[in-house]
C-alpha cells in the first residue's frame, strides 16, 4: 500500500475520504515527525483529487508568520502574515476557511493566477498549538464544500495524534 497513490477522483466524497484516511494511516504508521506527515498527506491529497494546488504552510513565528511547508503544484508563496490572506486568516483563526470565489475574498494573495476557489484548514498539535495550516487550490470555483471541509478536518487530527 505504501508504494500506491489512491485516485479518488471517480469515487464518492466520503468514500474517496475514507480511502484517503486508510492509506495515510498505512503509509504513516509508526511516524511522529511532522513534516514527513504533512509531505506524505499532500502527496497523497494533490494525486488522489488532483488538486491545482496542495501543500501546508508551518507556523515560524506563533501568531506572526506562516512558511511554506511540503508541497504539490507550481511554486508557492514563501511567507505569509497571520491575517493574510485565506492561509493567514485560517492561522489567525485557528478554523478553516472556504472560499468558493478567491476573486472575491478580501486580500486573497494570488501565488498561482489560476486559482478560483480555495479550502485552509488549521493543523494543530497534541497540545493543541497551532503547527502549520493545510492549503488546496483549485482551478474550478466552488469546488469544496461543507463535507470536504469535515474530511480534511478530521484527517489534520493525525497530527493532534502523533506529533
Amino acid at each position: 500500500m505504501a508504494e500506491e497513490t489512491p485516485d479518488l477522483r471517480g469515487l464518492p466524497k466520503s468514500e474517496a475520504y475514507t480511502t484517503l484516511e486508510s492509506h495515510v494511516d498505512a503509509v504513516l504508521e509508526g511516524i511522529v515527525d511532522p513534516i514527513a506527515g504533512m509531505a506524505t498527506i499532500c502527496a497523497l491529497l494533490h494525486h488522489g483529487f488532483g488538486h491545482l494546488w496542495t501543500g501546508f504552510y508551518r507556523v515560524v513565528e506563533p501568531g506572526r508568520l506562516l512558511r511554506i511547508g511540503p508541497y504539490q503544484g507550481t511554486l508557492g508563496c514563501l511567507d505569509i502574515t497571520f491575517g493574510k490572506g485565506v492561509c493567514g486568516t485560517a492561522a489567525e483563526r485557528g478554523a478553516s476557511v472556504l472560499v468558493d470565489d478567491v476573486r472575491e475574498f478580501p486580500g486573497h494573495i494570488a501565488c498561482d493566477a489560476r486559482a478560483l476557489s480555495e479550502i485552509v484548514v488549521p493543523v494543530f498539535d497534541r497540545q493543541r498549538r497551532l503547527i502549520a495550516v493545510l492549503d488546496i487550490d483549485s482551478d474550478r470555483t466552488a469546488a469544496f464544500d461543507a463535507e470536504d471541509q469535515a474530511a480534511l478536518e478530521h484527517l489534520m487530527k493525525w497530527f493532534a495524534h502523533n506529533v
